[in-house]
Formats: structure tokens, C-alpha cells, sequence
């Protein structure tokens, strides 16, 4: 195993890395909608890209990760599949949120063979994401 120190430094390498292939700039945060994101997680088991939605009230996070399950159709047979929909995601900290996620497994950020299959699948479902989000967000937003 590596020490933290290590750790850290493969793990800034790895996103420098997957910023020079992909030189562009995400959608992530910048939704317009408060506690909606994009992102991408990455380990020493899995990959994932996710939208998570961390309204504090959950009224008003519930009523979002419904419009995206109302979407869920169109989002698997047009943009991306085998997502993961769930509504009621406990986080470390024991927070709870919703989150939509699609997950390659048996990679990670410490081997480098890894890498470009990571960058790859990052940069193929979060750009199917982006799409389907700027196609439907006016639709998703409207939740009063």
C-alpha cells in the first residue's frame, strides 16, 4: 500500500492527466440549480460518474430526483445505460442525499494501466450526462 503522501501525489497526477486528454471544461457544478452537481469519483476498486442532490431540504431533493427518474427512459435509451437511481443515498458522513450514478468497476486510480480506460469512461458518460442534462434542464428546474 501506498503511504497517504503517496497516495495524494498519484491521485493529482491522475486528474492532471485526465485534464490534459480532456482539455475542456464540465458542466459539475455549474447547473444553476443550489447542491445539484456533476462529478466524478474515482478509487483503487471503481470508477463512477454522478449526479448527486444534496438539498438540504428533501422535499425540494426528492422532487428533483423524481424529475430525473420521470426522465429515466429517455436518459437510458438516448444518452447512457446502466444507471444506478437512488433516491435515498447515505453518505460516509451520514448525510443523506439523492444520487444517479454509472459505475466501472475493477479499475483504479493507483495502477496507471488504468488510466486511460478511466479518462475514457469519464469523459464518454459525462458527456452523455451534460447532454441530456442541457436538453432537459429547464424541465428538471421547474419543480414549483
Amino acid at each position: 500500500m501506498y503511504s497517504r503522501e503517496e497516495s495524494q501525489r498519484i491521485k493529482r497526477e491522475f486528474w492532471v492527466a485526465f485534464a490534459e486528454k480532456y482539455p475542456r471544461k464540465w458542466v459539475l457544478y455549474d447547473t444553476k440549480i443550489k447542491d445539484f452537481s456533476f462529478k466524478f469519483f474515482v478509487d483503487n476498486k471503481k470508477a463512477q460518474v454522478l449526479i448527486d442532490i444534496e438539498q438540504r431540504s428533501e422535499e425540494k431533493r426528492i422532487a428533483y430526483f423524481e424529475k430525473l427518474e420521470a426522465l429515466k427512459g429517455i436518459l437510458e435509451e438516448e444518452f447512457i445505460k446502466d444507471l444506478v437511481f437512488e433516491k435515498n443515498y447515505t453518505l460516509e458522513s451520514g448525510k443523506t442525499i439523492s444520487r444517479i450514478w454509472v459505475e466501472k468497476e475493477g479499475v483504479g486510480f493507483s495502477n496507471r494501466n488504468n488510466w486511460d480506460a478511466i479518462f475514457d469512461f469519464f469523459n464518454e458518460k459525462m458527456h452523455a450526462l451534460e447532454m441530456f442534462y442541457l436538453e432537459y434542464d429547464e424541465f428538471i428546474k421547474d419543480i414549483e
